[in-house]
Parts: structure tokens; sequence; C-alpha cells
């Protein structure tokens, strides 16, 4: 996976950004896991969580309902995280509750990103 195309200096800020649905009949497990376990995992790791929408309705069908983001301190530290054992477990247990599931990381603009 390339993490950030283009990315030119390693020691900017960089924000990772997380699209997905929930599985059909699995809301109630999919909020409790992300509050007990999922976003206290990743600011454990070194990611701050800066961000969470759901979409409630949508003229594309195909839009995720989910997008969270998070901002690591550098590209090397998002690298870090992303190839640790500690974020390997934590996303297969949101995979559990999650399909279509997409991540990027991109330089923080100070702009809304998606």
């Amino acid at each position: 996976m390339s993490l950030l195309e283009e990315y030119t200096n390693v020691d900017d800020n960089v924000k990772l950004i997380m699209n997905w649905d929930i599985q059909p009949e699995k809301d109630q497990e999919y909020f409790e896991f992300v509050v007990r376990e999922w976003v206290p995992g990743i600011t454990r790791l070194g990611i701050e969580t800066t961000g969470a929408w759901l979409t409630v309705y949508s003229h594309d069908d195909d839009a995720p309902r989910i997008m969270a983001e998070g901002v690591t301190e550098n590209l090397r530290e998002a690298q870090r995280i992303l190839n640790s054992e500690q974020w390997l477990t934590l996303h297969d247990r949101l995979m559990d509750y999650v399909e279509n599931y997409s991540q990027k990381v991109v330089r923080v603009n100070g702009e809304f990103q998606f």
C-alpha cells in the first residue's frame, strides 16, 4: 500500500482517513466496539482522532456510511502505526462489524479532506 502519493515532507502531520459501512444487523455491537475498544486503541497507538461522521442520507448509494479521521505526527509515525501488531489486531476486530472499508493517508492541509 502506498501510504501517501506525492508526499514531499515526511515531517508534516498526516491524516488517516477511513471509510466504511456498518454490517447489517450489527449497529449496536459496532457502536459498543468503537466506544470501548476502537477509539481508545487508536489513541494509545498515537492517532489523534479529529473527526467522525455518520451519513444518514445520501444521493450516492455507494457512499460510505461512516468516515473517520485521525492525525499522526508525521509519515514515519503513520507507517509505524499501520504496520504494528496492535493496529492489525484492532483493524481485524473492526472488520467483524464493518464492510466496504477503505483508508488513505494524506498531508494535513487545514481543509476538509475526504
